[in-house]
């Protein structure tokens, strides 16, 4: 995608990632599949470990149109046979960032920092519960894709960005 994340329409260009949630009594992994169009998280899962099926999963949850294309870095559970396999059947036109480069895969990059920064930083929440750490992830995706307004949207959230382009 060479940096370039843009989309003229939903669905057309997704970003995923997966990012450590050390906040509970034990690892969290938190899958994330974002719309580039306008920043909507579309589908996403947590799992106490960072497997193949977290991504799989993750991917398995939403219908994408062929030819849309999904981005992600070069991790081992995006390079992997299976998730290659995957892909190919929903007809995902896939894209890597190069090694070692986490602005090109920048989007969601930033929502991780953004998902981190508002909540367990500030809230001192470094030794809660799995399930607390659960709630506060879920809560955040679901406020942030329903009411966060966006400059870059319109002052719009994510989905009623996505509604009114319908």
């Amino acid at each position: 995608m060479q940096r370039q994340f843009k989309a003229n329409q939903p669905m057309e260009v997704l970003t995923t990632d997966i990012t450590y949630l050390p906040f509970g009594n034990s690892m969290l992994y938190l899958s994330l599949i974002l719309d580039v169009y306008n920043g909507e998280i579309v589908a996403y899962k947590i799992d106490n470990k960072q497997g193949q099926s977290l991504v799989n999963d993750t991917l398995n949850q939403i219908d994408m149109p062929e030819n849309c294309i999904l981005h992600s870095d070069q991790d081992s559970v995006y390079t992997s046979y299976s998730y290659y396999q995957l892909c190919k059947e929903k007809g995902i036109i896939r894209s890597m960032s190069r090694k070692g480069t986490p602005a090109d895969n920048a989007p969601i990059e930033n929502f991780h920092s953004s998902l981190k920064c508002e909540t367990f930083y500030i809230n001192n929440e470094l030794n809660s519960s799995n399930q607390i750490v659960i709630d506060i992830v879920e809560n955040y995706i679901k406020n942030y894709n329903n009411n966060r307004i966006q400059q870059k949207l319109g002052y719009l959230s994510p989905i009623k960005y996505r509604e009114l382009a319908a």
